[in-house]
């Protein structure tokens, strides 16, 4: 069996093209810069796992002709990772029944205060219109436990003063905005085949990997493949591409890869 892995968006904060920007990548006829906010989608065993709602995540779902998911995964609760979170109305509304979301303690609680529309049942919609419905599960750090069918292991990696979660299922992890890999996390990912990591700038920064900083903690990783996400618009796909050494490739919105045994 085979775990099916859709990349719906693969940029940072701003998104590409950035707003006001008319850089050599902003203004590229290259489809694989055009980058939306982070989010991916996970298929398995006839099972969709959805990892964090960027703003663009309608958009996103539609292009990949996605009607349903199992359950949510959110990494953490920055405006980039969430603000899409309205988005899935439309996916508790088809399925008739809230929606199971899962972080860690510190990531729902920030949404229940964010979004309590969302998460608080105790004043329904009126009748004939929808609100988005999610049910809150806190994972912990370290957990692996049952979330949509597929067995998950919530990891966990610093983001500057915050925390961040990755997840692995089998032999795929997904892991994006974070500053590095401590021992712990590193032995929680060994034997991962498939690993999707965020790299920032070719300069380090303060909260994020550098792509520099992704490599080596690829090749300290041993991962057979590693997919870069979270780019920036310094960074034009196919000059990104040439650069990295074999084992090591960018992400771009919209490509789908399936993972063996995962």
């Amino acid at each position: 069996m085979t775990t099916r892995l859709t990349f719906l968006g693969t940029g940072t904060s701003f998104g590409i093209p950035q707003v006001g920007c008319h850089c050599a990548t902003c203004t590229s006829a290259d489809p694989r810069d055009r980058r939306s906010r982070c989010a991916v989608l996970i298929e398995s065993h006839g099972r969709r796992l959805l990892i964090d709602t960027p703003p663009e995540l309608r958009l996103q779902l539609l292009g990949a002709g996605v009607d349903r998911v199992d359950a949510v995964l959110f990494t953490h609760a920055h405006a980039d990772h969430v603000h899409g979170i309205d988005d899935l109305r439309a996916l508790s509304a088809r399925a008739g029944a809230p929606l199971a979301a899962y972080g860690s303690a510190e990531t729902m609680a920030e949404l229940t205060v964010k979004f309590p529309y969302i998460f608080d049942r105790a004043a329904p919609p009126p009748p004939g219109t929808h609100l988005p419905e999610l049910t809150a599960h806190v994972v912990a750090p370290g957990e692996e436990r049952e979330i949509g069918g597929l067995a998950v292991r919530a990891i966990e990696f610093p983001h500057g003063g915050h925390r961040v979660l990755g997840y692995r299922i089998g032999a795929l992890a997904y892991v994006t905005d974070v500053k590095r890999v401590p021992p712990a996390a590193a032995a929680a990912l060994a034997g991962v085949e498939v690993l999707v990591l965020s790299a920032l700038f070719q300069r380090p920064h303060p909260l994020h990997l550098s792509i520099p900083e992704a490599v080596a903690t690829a090749t300290r990783l041993g991962v057979r493949r590693t997919l870069l996400t979270h780019l920036t618009h310094e960074t034009p796909h196919a000059a990104l591409a040439q650069s990295l050494p074999a084992g090591v490739e960018p992400a771009y919105d919209g490509l789908v890869i399936e993972v063996a045994g995962a």
